[in-house]
């Protein structure tokens, strides 16, 4: 035995990470923005040179406001609208998230926002889906592994989420795991989306909701009660409904908490976009460490990599140096995000036996 090895940036870049949250038109490469802005004539970005706007994208995102922050998200979908340009970013979104030591991922984006050039939403769907098979493709021939499962998102400020559900469930056996929705939450609570929902429970599909991330409980009371869904995106204001007098180990919670802690619903929650959003003031604030006490089904997410200039490997990084972990606590989050997947459980079974294991085996020494 050589003990475990240290917890860095690069080796934790090395240990076998699952992402369940990320966001396709969130993790563009500046330069790929750039790129594609001239070739389809879009002039509206804000800097003339990469990393000039990859810093514009995190200032721009640092707001503190989840209205503010979804705002940055014009410049990117604006270069997402042909069908070269949602390959390449799907193709590259792979490519980036294998580099980083991901091995499985649910990239998620919505179709609806990507019709400005003619393509239909079937196209959009196919183009990406492309895309997602190519960077696999290009990842193994390297000599690398990744699973990428797409995930189908409506606007829940628009009126589509049942035509989105429906295309989420005619593309089910050709890479897209599930369905979800997305945007400002305040004013748009997930039960406008009932018939979208309940055709996905009709067609037992999966789904998440993005809930409790800029509105409160009664937002993830909705998602779960009247909605019924899978996981929660974010979930961090499930902390509403937990009461710490003194040690964690006192903790009371209430009769929502106490379901989703019984139930194993997932949490996806998002260390760095939380914090930019305002959903938490800062890192040592962030609920990850009394939920993970708790023993609530924490996953690590990095929402959305070029808004948060972050990765798998950087959001775990920081959970280690504002908490403490060590690479079991890594392993348990991983293996966490791994068994939530909206994959087969074989499928599920395998990653975790014949990756996730023996890769965290290697790390502990």
């Amino acid at each position: 035995m050589t003990g475990p090895m240290p917890l860095t940036l690069a080796s934790i870049r090395r240990a076998p990470k699952a992402l369940l949250h990320d966001h396709l038109d969130g993790g563009l490469r500046p330069a790929t923005v750039l790129e594609l802005a001239e070739a389809c004539g879009y002039a509206e970005l804000p800097a003339a040179d990469a990393e000039s706007l990859g810093t514009w994208f995190r200032d721009a995102a640092d707001s503190g406001s989840l209205e503010r922050y979804l705002e940055t998200f014009a410049h990117t979908v604006a270069v997402m609208q042909t069908p070269e340009g949602l390959r390449r970013v799907a193709r590259e979104c792979v490519e980036d998230l294998a580099e980083d030591g991901v091995v499985y991922a649910e990239v998620r984006f919505a179709p609806e926002q990507h019709l400005s050039r003619g393509l239909t939403l079937d196209e959009v769907v196919e183009h990406t889906l492309d895309g997602f098979r190519e960077g696999e493709r290009l990842v193994a021939a390297a000599g690398g592994r990744i699973t990428v499962v797409c995930l189908l998102t409506a606007m829940r400020h628009a009126a589509r989420s049942r035509e989105i559900a429906e295309l989420t469930v005619r593309f089910r056996d050709r890479g897209v795991g599930g369905f979800d929705i997305a945007g400002a939450e305040a004013g748009y609570p997930p039960t406008r989306h009932l018939d979208a929902f309940e055709y996905m429970r009709a067609n037992s599909a999966h789904f998440t909701i993005h809930a409790g991330e800029a509105f409160g409980l009664p937002s993830i009371h909705e998602a779960l009660a009247y909605c019924g869904c899978d996981r929660l995106g974010h979930g961090v204001r499930i902390t509403d409904d937990i009461t710490v007098p003194g040690a964690v180990a006192d903790a009371e919670l209430g009769l929502v908490a106490k379901y989703v802690r019984d139930t194993r619903i997932p949490l996806e929650l998002c260390p760095s976009s939380n914090v930019q959003t305002g959903a938490v003031p800062s890192l040592d604030k962030h609920p990850f460490d009394l939920l993970a006490r708790l023993r609530f089904r924490v996953t690590v997410n990095t929402d959305n990599r070029l808004m948060s200039d972050t990765s798998m490997s950087r959001e775990m990084l920081k959970l280690v140096q504002t908490f403490g972990y060590g690479w079991s606590d890594l392993e348990r989050f991983t293996i966490n995000a791994m068994k939530s997947a909206f994959i087969p459980f074989p499928d599920r079974l395998k990653i975790i036996d014949d990756v996730i294991k023996p890769g965290y085996a290697v790390m502990l020494g």
